[in-house]
């Protein structure tokens, strides 16, 4: 019988490891969210702000990368102690009710409606570039193929599938972006250091404001993949091994023991996933900025394939296809795995369904996986302007970013336990992050109106 990992007993309990190399062995949620975060972020928003504004925002992507992971260490350290979803602790946070769920619960859901844009545009590059590579198939039928291949990979929500082909893509598109930037030194594009300099000098163009903005909220963890972690922390099984909370030490020992290994897990993927949007960064900067425009929609996928063609031979162009499907595919895959569990959740709090029932949250997952990708390809094919649907996506994600630090703050220090308080460092940091994420949202909300 299928265990539930979001039912906590004690016959589950497990020690949490203590040695670096066992630790590796407990890793996972870092990877599924690394493959949702590289992807839309990284070959759109990033890469369309780097056209835009050339190397000058450079420090923008860089701090939207780094800045918001202790927001996320917060959630996954609640998630470690209390065994609650992200919904769950939301609903216990302070505010109105609008039936049964709280407004921030409310809030959540309308937002990620909004957010069904980011994801068909996301979609809909993938199709764009499968209709590059084989012009002869419409790409009306190639945004179906890949919507029911898609929901066929998620829809049964086996979380260690999800993982493992996380992991592999993650494997995949990190050589392809770095082998892209390191063969663009071969053509007339190359890459110097007083280029990189510009871009740390925290200087921001106004008419760069709106992209930079969509970009925050794209780039690095989103507010909405932020939520999706602690989902991904318990089907890991960290507060499943921690087991229900209780006033032992054996208990605190526990906590803190799977906490460090979440804690490493979260900060290998910002490694990874800062890496790879700092080097597609400097792509759309050096090619697309040089050329003085700004390509429309996919046309900047072509654009730097011919580049590469012209410099490396035409096979460099089939080469940055397949490394581009990877890319936005490795989004949609992990998005869509996270996106049914999250408004399953919702539904739960809302009482449309009951979400701690094993059978109706597998239902429930199972049909989203099915919905969602037909939403996202239709919208994508009526509106057919995947930049734009991105963006818009990335501002409503800015967005969402509010909601995740009024619940961090509430988590931290009115929901932590005096024995599980973190120390001064942490709360340092903490406070970093949640002031960037405070300012670059005013900033960006006051000067686009």
């Amino acid at each position: 019988m299928q265990q539930d990992p979001y039912l906590l007993s004690r016959d589950r309990i497990a020690a949490p490891p203590t040695k670096f190399r066992e630790k590796l062995k407990f890793l996972g949620p870092g990877f599924v969210l690394s493959a949702s975060i590289v992807g839309s972020g990284e070959l759109i928003a990033t890469t369309t702000l780097g056209a835009q504004a050339g190397f000058i925002t450079f420090w923008v992507i860089l701090v939207s990368c780094l800045v918001k992971v202790a927001v996320q260490l917060e959630f996954g350290r609640h998630t470690i102690m209390t065994g609650e979803t992200a919904m769950q602790s939301f609903n216990k946070l302070p505010g109105p009710k609008v039936g049964k769920a709280k407004w921030i619960v409310w809030m959540f859901f309308l937002l990620m409606v909004i957010k069904i844009l980011q994801v068909g545009g996301v979609l809909g590059g993938v199709a764009i570039i499968l209709s590059i590579s084989f012009p002869a198939v419409p790409l009306a039928v190639w945004v179906a193929v890949i919507a029911v291949v898609v929901a066929l990979m998620i829809f049964r929500g086996y979380y260690s599938f999800i993982e493992k082909f996380s992991l592999v893509m993650i494997a995949i598109f990190t050589v392809f972006t770095f082998v892209s930037l390191y063969f663009l030194n071969a053509t007339p594009y190359a890459i110097q250091w007083e280029d990189i300099e510009t871009g740390l000098q925290f200087s921001l163009p106004k008419e760069a404001v709106a992209v930079a903005f969509g970009a925050f909220g794209i780039t690095g963890v989103g507010g909405d993949e932020i939520i999706a972690y602690t989902y991904w922390c318990l089907e890991k099984g960290y507060a499943a091994k921690t087991g229900p909370p209780e006033d032992t030490e054996a208990y605190e020992a526990r906590a803190k023991g799977w906490m460090k290994v979440m804690y490493l897990d979260a900060i290998l993927a910002m490694i990874v996933y800062t890496l790879v949007t700092a080097a597609f960064y400097l792509l759309g900067a050096a090619v697309l900025h040089a050329q003085g425009e700004v390509p429309q929609g996919y046309e900047m996928v072509e654009t730097l394939s011919s580049l590469y063609t012209e410099s490396l031979g035409p096979g460099a162009k089939t080469a940055f296809m397949l490394g581009s499907f990877i890319v936005l595919f490795s989004t949609l895959f992990a998005a869509l795995a996270a996106w049914t569990r999250q408004f399953s959740d919702v539904f739960g709090q809302i009482g449309w369904i009951d979400f701690f029932d094993l059978e109706q949250r597998k239902k429930s997952i199972a049909i989203l996986a099915w919905v969602f990708p037909i939403l996202w390809g239709s919208f994508f094919l009526f509106i057919e302007m995947p930049v734009l649907m991105v963006l818009t996506g990335g501002i409503v994600g800015s967005l969402i970013l509010f909601l995740v630090v009024f619940a961090a703050l509430h988590f931290r220090y009115k929901q932590t336990p005096e024995r599980f308080r973190p120390n001064k460092i942490y709360d340092i940091i903490f406070w970093v992050s949640v002031l960037s994420i405070a300012w670059v949202g005013i900033y960006g909300i006051t000067k686009l109106f």
